[in-house]
């Protein structure tokens, strides 16, 4: 199953290159200003850590204004996807009327600007190590850093903040998808759910060779993933419907190929009737990619329920073995989940019995 690669990666990778560059020239241009303008004074310490001080708190301040103006509107209008939650919307309100405040009060104030800028550079002269010309650096250089701390602020949040919401939001839809497929008894597509919606929030590795759709395109909120990760999900929820029997479906895990090997793997999870332990310590053991490894755990993950003890203690010999071994399932990776929520439902190996003539060494 080949690898889709994703377009536009190096583009995206180049504009946030140059943004990172422009931001730091923007802050390296104000600190060498306020270095430079140090070393002239007196007491170059004292101005200079009086200077940082003020260009903190401005970029802050700006920051924090700019985070105001950014915060998005929640959409939830006519022909909008609506999730399966009421979103909180006090921020966005409380953001609206801030900034609307503030609009007003600064159209308010602009002809005393000038003035309010020379009382606030004088006010700040002191810290900078007085003397002539130090109350105008000192209100240039709020108001340069008040200004890059509102673009910084604004421009975060405008396109972070879209995004980290938006993931958190198809995250917890599949969380109660999956909860809803747990209560129906299909134990394999909830925890397929789960490890979605934990990738989704980064919080587990992808499979090494888990097909990824074009960039900025997401999947469905609950709906079945793109591409063959969507096939497989397919197949699994037609296999109590199909005419193959188990002998059909080995044979067709045993054909070779990697396409008919997970689709194989896909009916053993939809249908645990079908499923063959032998071909699925097969694909846990000896893999042709990360992305059948997963789905090999998967139909594992059905099967738990209709062991005999010797299947249970070949899985969990199987499993633990592709845990420890440094070129089997990758730590913090979704299969290392899977993995080990399988040998946590599994009994553990007998401790093996001391014989009845040994005696402890004085």
């Amino acid at each position: 199953m080949a690898r889709v690669r994703r377009p536009g990666g190096g583009g995206a990778a180049t504009a946030r290159t140059a943004q990172w560059a422009a931001t730091g020239v923007l802050a390296g241009t104000g600190l060498l200003g306020l270095l430079l303008f140090a070393l002239g004074r007196e007491h170059a310490g004292q101005a200079l850590g009086g200077g940082l001080v003020a260009v903190g708190a401005s970029v802050v301040l700006g920051g924090a204004m700019g985070f105001l103006f950014g915060v998005p509107r929640v959409r939830g209008g006519a022909g909008e996807p609506q999730g399966s939650y009421a979103p909180n919307t006090n921020l966005e309100q409380v953001s609206d009327w801030l900034t609307k405040v503030l609009l007003g009060v600064g159209l308010t104030q602009l002809g005393s600007l000038g003035e309010r800028l020379h009382g606030l550079g004088a006010a700040l002269a002191p810290a900078l190590g007085g003397g002539e010309g130090a109350a105008p650096f000192a209100a240039a250089l709020v108001l340069y850093f008040l200004v890059f701390g509102f673009l910084a602020g604004w421009l975060v949040t405008r396109l972070a903040l879209p995004q980290a919401l938006t993931e958190t939001d198809r995250a917890l839809d599949l969380f109660l998808a999956g909860q809803d497929r747990d209560r129906h008894g299909d134990k394999v597509g909830a925890d397929d759910l789960r490890v979605r919606a934990m990738r989704q929030l980064g919080l587990l590795g992808g499979s090494a060779e888990l097909p990824a759709g074009p960039a900025g395109q997401l999947p469905p909120v609950a709906g079945p993933p793109a591409g063959p990760a969507g096939v497989v999900a397919e197949v699994r929820s037609t296999a109590r419907r199909s005419a193959l029997t188990a002998d059909q479906v080995r044979d067709l895990f045993a054909d070779g190929s990697e396409d008919l090997r997970i689709q194989a793997l896909a009916l053993m999870q939809g249908d645990p009737a079908l499923a063959d332990l032998s071909s699925v310590l097969d694909a846990i053991e000896h893999p042709r990619s990360g992305f059948e490894q997963y789905h090999a755990l998967l139909a594992a993950r059905g099967l738990l329920s209709r062991l005999p003890a010797d299947g249970e203690r070949r899985l969990r010999e199987a499993v633990a073995a592709q845990l420890v071994d440094p070129r089997g399932i990758p730590y913090g990776s979704d299969r290392s989940w899977l993995a080990e929520k399988i040998l946590s439902r599994l009994p553990a190996a007998p401790v093996p019995a001391q014989p009845s003539g040994s005696s402890r060494s004085s």
